[in-house]
């Protein structure tokens, strides 16, 4: 399932990002990388509030859709 439809308070592992080139390894350089834990803490109608490896980052939806976790 794609990360922009985890639920709030959620936690998931990253199984595989969507896409090619520079966007996907702008991913992985935050730490979206298979296997990797992230969880939801907040969303408003822009994006989704996360925290990865004990960092809080904001992604728009449009790069969530393209970060797939289980």
């Amino acid at each position: 399932m794609p990360l922009a439809m985890v639920l709030k308070g959620e936690t998931r592992s990253v199984t595989s990002l969507v896409g090619a080139g520079e966007m996907k390894q702008h991913l992985i350089e935050l730490g979206f990388v298979p296997g990797q834990r992230v969880t939801v803490v907040g969303e408003n109608s822009a994006g989704i509030i996360l925290l990865v490896k004990g960092v809080r980052l904001a992604l728009n939806r449009g790069l969530a859709q393209k970060i797939l976790v289980a």
